[in-house]
């Protein structure tokens, strides 16, 4: 059961991260979803939306890997 919670909590930042991915490039392209009236602000919340779940699966796995004890000195914790 933890397993599973855990997947789904990994799952709604990843998915958060590819909309990002998909409103970046969408601008390239021209194409502007309907909630958002400009281009340059579907942008800026792709990128929001990227960086965010981006650091949130990037520091779930720093968080589990030191509690395993398995990073490098210079990120292990003092």
């Amino acid at each position: 059961m933890q397993r599973l919670i855990a997947l789904i909590i990994i799952l709604i930042p990843g998915f958060m991260a590819a909309i990002g991915i998909k409103f970046m490039r969408d601008v390239f392209f021209g194409i502007l979803h309907s909630p958002l009236s400009y281009l340059w602000l579907q942008f800026i919340l792709g990128l929001l939306l990227f960086i965010i779940g981006l650091g949130f699966i990037g520091g779930f796995v720093l968080y589990r890997d030191r509690k395993r004890n398995k990073v490098q000195q210079k990120f292990q914790r003092k």
